[in-house]
């Protein structure tokens, strides 16, 4: 008997060690294609992306780099890496989808659903949309 809960035992922590490392490994992170839906109400709104840019100042450039680059301090020993903003990956998202992923996050990433009201996410994902235009 005792066998048998040391063999189940390490057959559930190798399980689920294995479901770890796949998704931590995982680079692909793909919004639900509901969220392409959503609409952003600040849309072209100067005042809004400079809003965004303190949160992002304030929040998100220790992991994801001062310009964006997913090159922050914090964020060098994560897995997976933060994402880079000026990659045309990014870029061809809708906001939704943006939105979407602030708003739910992804480990390492924290979720932002209880940190941020829904403006101050629509104004990240403004802010992200700057970064287009940065050369890498």
């Amino acid at each position: 008997m005792k066998t048998i809960k040391v063999i189940a035992g390490s057959l559930i922590i190798a399980l689920v060690g294995m479901g770890f490392s796949y998704y931590a490994g995982s680079s692909t992170w793909v919004a639900p294609k509901s969220a392409n839906a959503i609409k952003n109400p600040l849309k072209g709104k100067a005042s809004a992306t400079a809003e965004g840019k303190k949160l992002f100042t304030q929040m998100c450039a220790i992991c994801h780099g001062n310009k964006g680059k997913g090159d922050g301090m914090a964020g060098m020993s994560l897995n997976p890496r933060p994402t880079n903003f000026t990659k045309s990956t990014v870029q061809s998202q809708t906001d939704g989808a943006l939105y979407w992923k602030i708003t739910e996050g992804r480990a390492p990433m924290a979720s932002y659903k209880a940190a941020l009201k829904p403006n101050q996410r629509w104004q990240l994902v403004n802010y992200i949309r700057t970064f287009k235009k940065i050369k890498k």
